[in-house]
């Protein structure tokens, strides 16, 4: 299916499904379509789709079915959320009001990236220069990348490293000048035990809340039986509780600042930066 096509059917289903409604004028405005197109759009995901929605006279647009279920869609909010902060030809007039934080930029240098690119399509080692807090000065380094990670706030790449004998994290914005591409290395993805290593996180309400406060968490992140458990790689784990904001030591944190804690801490320790020596 094309590109723009699949876009408005995906739009079609976005806003049916988070705004409760749809029709062609909506259409018409997102995409600067006219009428006779848009009816034809929603014609089109009706026929491939009839049983996500109906039409409402009262409201003049299509709505979701009661038994509509998501095909273009996520089901995530975050993708609503997402489009509103992004969508450039939204309909000024029935925009929500919204805000998103701005995020300081992290400098990351294209050479830099376009060599990680070649090093990970042709499997070979690089020689860099990278800076750390625990090494502030540079400091050469010889690795094999394999993945791209986004931990939240930074992307960080990941790697074997030769003088570490491992695989390593390595933030993007702290590699120095241009690496040079060497020869093939006999590290690849498969060898990293961290990497390839699925565990499962199990969270719950922080016990020193009120039963009413734990509830509360509870239905915020949809838990069954007051537990949310989350799949992961082990060497992400951290990165994970990082962003949930759960801290495995520090206990005099206040729990209506941390909310969750970690049930299975003993299983997943071992993956963590916090309890390696």
């Amino acid at each position: 299916m094309h590109n723009n096509i699949e876009k408005r059917l995906w739009f079609i289903e976005l806003l049916a499904w988070w705004e409760g409604k749809i029709n062609a004028s909506t259409l018409m405005r997102q995409f600067l379509l006219s009428r006779v197109q848009a009816q034809h759009d929603i014609k089109r995901y009706m026929h491939l789709q009839p049983n996500n929605l109906t039409y409402c006279a009262s409201s003049k647009g299509f709505i979701p079915a009661v038994n509509f279920i998501p095909q273009f869609i996520s089901g995530d909010v975050v993708e609503y959320l997402n489009w509103l902060g992004q969508s450039e030809h939204a309909d000024q007039t029935a925009q929500v009001p919204h805000h998103a934080l701005s995020l300081p930029a992290r400098e990351v240098s294209a050479p830099v990236i376009r060599m990680l690119v070649n090093a990970m399509r042709q499997q070979r080692r690089l020689d860099v220069d990278y800076i750390s807090l625990s090494h502030p000065d540079n400091q050469g380094r010889i690795i094999t990348p394999h993945h791209f990670v986004k931990t939240g706030l930074r992307w960080h790449l990941r790697a074997y490293c030769e003088k570490s004998a491992g695989y390593r994290d390595f933030v993007l914005s702290r590699f120095r000048g241009i690496p040079d591409l060497l020869d093939k290395s006999q590290h690849n993805t498969l060898q990293d035990h961290a990497w390839n290593t699925e565990i499962t996180l199990i969270l719950q309400p922080d016990p020193r809340l009120s039963l009413a406060q734990q509830k509360v968490i509870a239905q915020d992140y949809t838990m069954q039986n007051n537990q949310l458990h989350i799949n992961t790689r082990a060497c992400l784990a951290q990165y994970l509780l990082q962003e949930l904001q759960v801290n495995v030591r520090e206990q005099s944190i206040s729990p209506e600042a941390q909310q969750l804690v970690l049930v299975n801490i003993e299983d997943i320790k071992p993956w963590l930066f916090d309890y390696k020596t």
